[in-house]
Order: structure tokens, then sequence, then C-alpha cells
């Protein structure tokens, strides 16, 4: 029997949800294919050597692709970019459908139209997290791209930051 306290999930999602994140596509290619997912929780790790992460559920089919790929790509998105996050927050089997995109210097991953910036990565490694896995990259190449809002993600709305 543990020792933990019981944390209602829905308490959990509201309390965590005062904390406004960013939001990025996290994309990959994959032999079938260019894949992507809807993430809010990209971190920045460490400078030296140059990490980055983002969780993912441990049942995710994307989540399966990227550890076989061997690498992701990371867009941040701008306030402007409601469809795109959608589409790739859907479980639509062809998310890149209408979608025009470059492929990053380092790994070829999709680069998204309209973005803020990119962090292309390979794949470092990949941690349990309870019911997520902390995927962990080692950035190859980074640029900013676009001078727009970001898109934020706040008490369960998508909004802009407003400085």
């Amino acid at each position: 029997m543990s020792d933990d306290p019981i944390i209602d999930g829905g308490e959990f999602r509201r309390v965590l949800g005062q904390f406004p994140t960013g939001v990025t596509v996290v994309t990959a290619t994959t032999s079938s294919g260019p894949i992507g997912v809807a993430i809010g929780s990209f971190v920045s790790i460490s400078l030296d050597p140059p990490l980055v992460g983002f969780f993912l559920g441990n049942t995710s089919g994307s989540g399966t692709a990227i550890k076989e790929a061997g690498h992701f790509c990371v867009n941040i998105l701008g306030s402007d970019q409601m469809e795109l996050c959608g589409k790739m927050a859907s479980k639509g089997d062809d998310k890149f459908d209408g979608v025009d995109f470059a492929a990053a210097p380092g790994t070829g991953a999709p680069v998204l139209p309209g973005i803020l910036a990119v962090v292309d990565c390979t794949l470092d490694r990949v941690s349990d997290a309870g019911d997520h896995d902390l995927f962990v990259g080692r950035v190859q190449h980074l640029d900013t791209v676009n001078d727009v809002s970001p898109m934020v993600f706040f008490q369960g709305k998508y909004g802009t930051f407003a400085g």
C-alpha cells in the first residue's frame, strides 16, 4: 500500500491549468511518412550539451513513431496557428494533408510554415514518467523563423501572450 496522497485527476488538471504553457507541434519523418503531434509540455533541459524534451502519453502511437524515427523537430506555434494546432492534435490519419512543410536541415523532419521557431533534434533517450514518457533530444539545429506572438495554453484555452 502506498503512502502517497490520493489526488483527483480533474483537480490535478484544474490546478496545473493555472500555469500557462507554450504550444508546439513535434514532428518526425518515418518510413510511412511524416508524423506530427501537438505538445504543451516542451522544456529546455541543458545548455551543455544542448538538450530539450517533451512528455507524451506512453500509449501514444506518435511516441512509438518518434522512437522508431530516432529524431524529432519541435515547431513552436504562433497565436495565429489554431487551425494547424487542431489538425495536429487530432487523431486523423493524414495530419499533413494540405500542409506545406520543409525538411529540417539536421534530421529532415517536417518544419511547419508560419512557426515562431524550430528546434531539430536527434533522440537522445526516452525515460518512463508515470503514464507518460519523457523524450529527450540532442539539438542539431535551431532557429527563429517568424516574429509573431506565441500560442499559449492557459486554463484549458488557447490564446496569446500580451506583453
